[in-house]
């Protein structure tokens, strides 16, 4: 009996001291998740709650409570314009819904540009900034790369025509970096065909409308696309036929001819001429 209750007295305790290991072990893991999980909190610093497009969107849809919800994001990487309470995405007392300016997909931030204020319908005044205005732009199948810009692109524009004192025509830049806002009747890039454009329309100060317009009134603008708005073009850019053709033009120096003095006498029904000395002045 004695030998029976020894047996069992090791058996507990060889079964406790693998309990006191494991426990050990798995106390050990579930240190190691969470320092590994202050330091994921370290690097991605404070989260906050901000709003996503829980489904996708086409432009021009009307933005219901139902059609976003709430995430956690870094606070410290958040974009300008995302909102984040309730209060400012569906305002009460507002005059109508918010429209959405672009198409989007599930889980992307709603943002203020990506949606009209309350009540504004989705279109081409909603992409203007203060101060700015639409300008539509004849393009075609010549126009630089008219069949591959976008809506929200950014296009520099070129002008050439003929110039006053100039041999043949002259290309010159005259507008960097502008906003693109529609390519005929698309405002955004889920709309556009993928055929070449007839129209691109941009965003331009009155002033730059009233160059765009005196340009396409007197000859012909093409269009390049730039990765982003900072990629503007400081000075003049101008080139002309004799540019292309490597035409060097010559600087001919006038020589002054020498000064020659002569006197005419009459020789009967002759004319003589006579170079005499000049008199020194």
């Amino acid at each position: 009996m004695r030998a029976v209750f020894g047996l069992v007295l090791i058996v507990g305790m060889a079964l406790a001291g693998v309990a006191v290991y494991m426990i050990q072990g798995y106390m050990a893991d579930l240190e190691g998740a969470l320092q590994r999980e202050k330091a994921f909190n370290a690097k991605a610093g404070e989260l906050v709650e901000v709003y996503v497009f829980a489904k996708p969107k086409k432009y021009g849809d009307a933005l219901e409570e139902g059609d976003v919800t709430q995430i956690y994001w870094p606070k410290k990487a958040l974009p300008e314009t995302i909102f984040r309470e309730k209060a400012e995405l569906f305002p009460e007392n507002a005059d109508g819904p918010r429209y959405l300016m672009r198409s989007v997909d599930a889980f992307e931030p709603v943002l203020a540009t990506r949606v009209t204020a309350p009540g504004e319908l989705a279109s081409l005044t909603s992409k203007l900034q203060n101060g700015m205005r639409a300008f539509a732009i004849k393009v075609g199948s010549a126009s630089g790369v008219s069949a591959f810009v976008k809506p929200d692109d950014f296009i520099d524009i070129y002008w050439t025509g003929s110039v006053s004192g100039s041999n043949g025509e002259v290309t010159r830049l005259i507008e960097s970096a502008v906003t693109v806002i529609a390519v005929d009747s698309a405002l955004n890039e889920g709309q556009v065909s993928g055929e070449v454009a007839k129209t691109v329309t941009v965003a331009a100060t009155p002033e730059q409308v009233a160059r765009l317009a005196q340009a396409q009134a007197t000859g012909k603008l093409s269009l390049s696309l730039v990765s982003d708005a900072t990629q503007t073009v400081e000075g003049t850019v101008e080139v002309n036929t004799r540019d292309i053709a490597g035409v060097i033009e010559e600087v001919v120096e006038e020589v002054e001819a020498p000064k020659v003095c002569s006197i005419k006498s009459r020789k009967g029904a002759e004319i003589v001429e006579t170079i005499i000395p000049c008199k020194e002045e």
